[in-house]
């Protein structure tokens, strides 16, 4: 049996008909950039994330890259960030002209650990940039906590996490910006480069709107230095095909969570690989379902399921901090112990709300047949 880890083209044969007529009015229109989709698309994931302002831009790393700016954190300052998450997070922070400074995570969630945040605080710290990894939030109550003792803005990197939510906190409305991707392999998946910054302040809206075009307000009326990230139509226009459907489709993706987490405890194997944890009071979206195995097993058991026709991949191999461009902040091996043990012991598996119980039974099956 072939598992893939992901299949795009089962969701979009479901939706073919709508997403081609999308399209077409979009051709129609020749409004290519910005058009009338942009704006609506922005008004509905404003109403779904519960925030007040969405602004649409080129992809989620800008989305990043805009709220800094937007939040004036730039040369001099540092922010406060995971090592273990998709470098666009510290990325943005260094192309902002800022420093990472990077904190230990919560082993169960992968998440930020926010006892860990404070320690990382120095005089210097502008912002803590939680990341809400593989679909489930960051305490993000114990990170405010952090944050309004120190005084320091919130940025959340919601990349993965569209519709999660952390104690009734929906992803993305709890700090100063939310960073949404939309690339294709995500839960709400664009056809292309897509991206989204969600705020609760006006005029910070209204900035960012200015920066994703040049820092202009018109056309060739510069207020300040931006660049490019305008959200092109026909993505805003494939994203609203699909946006309806994004609820169901989470909860399908919960539901093969929760079918592999039975089928792993059910074959005892969870000895051997321990399921993914779910914050009580967690919304977790399950953009990817991660396990942990033992470090010195997990890449033989990784080309083991390739050899059996299952997909797997490694989220994320080398930690941030350990990075070649990241030398120069001087961290070490060791600074971080949990995110390193994660880069050594996590293995993602297949999860996509297609995914049949026939190709889950057997992804399971194949493991065990690593471990027996």
């Amino acid at each position: 049996m072939q598992v893939p880890l992901l299949d795009l083209k089962r969701q979009h044969a479901a939706l073919r008909e709508e997403l081609r007529a999308a399209v077409e009015r979009v051709f129609d229109s020749q409004q290519f950039i910005l058009g009338e989709d942009v704006g609506k698309l922005e008004a509905e994931l404003a109403r779904y994330t519960r925030a007040k302002f969405a602004v649409g831009c080129g992809s989620g790393s800008d989305a990043l890259r805009l709220a800094l700016m937007a939040l004036d954190i730039g040369p001099g300052d540092e922010v406060v960030t995971t090592p273990f998450t998709f470098f666009a997070t510290a990325g943005a922070v260094a192309l902002a002209g800022a420093r990472p400074r990077f904190a230990d995570i919560d082993p169960r969630t992968f998440n930020l650990d926010p006892d860990r945040v404070e320690e990382a605080v120095t005089p210097r710290t502008r912002a803590v940039l939680p990341v809400h990894l593989y679909g489930q939030c960051a305490d993000m109550g114990g990170i405010l906590k952090a944050a309004a003792r120190r005084n320091l803005l919130v940025v959340e990197d919601a990349a993965q996490a569209i519709g999660a939510e952390d104690q009734g906190r929906s992803a993305g409305a709890v700090g100063a910006a939310g960073c949404f991707s939309f690339y294709p392999t995500k839960n709400l998946g664009a056809a292309g480069e897509a991206g989204l910054v969600t705020t609760g302040d006006g005029p910070t809206a209204e900035r960012l709107r200015r920066l994703r075009a040049h820092g202009g307000a018109t056309e060739y009326y510069h207020r300040e230095v931006g660049f490019n990230s305008r959200l092109d139509t026909l993505q805003a226009a494939v994203l609203r095909v699909k946006l309806p459907h994004l609820d169901s489709w989470s909860e399908a993706r919960r539901a093969r969570a929760e079918t592999y987490t039975r089928l792993f405890e059910e074959a005892g194997l969870t000895e051997f690989v321990t399921p993914p944890f779910v914050s009580p009071g967690a919304r977790h979206i399950f953009h990817q379902y991660v396990v942990r195995v033992p470090a010195a097993r997990r890449d033989p058991l990784m080309a083991h399921l390739g050899e059996h026709g299952v997909g797997t991949k490694i989220y994320y191999p080398v930690p941030l901090h350990l990075q070649e461009c990241f030398a120069h902040l001087g961290y070490k091996e060791g600074d971080f112990p949990e995110a390193e043990r994660a880069a050594r012991e996590t293995l993602a598996l297949p999860i996509y709300p297609e995914l049949t119980a026939e190709q889950q039974a057997y992804v399971v099956e194949t493991v065990g047949r690593f471990f027996g």
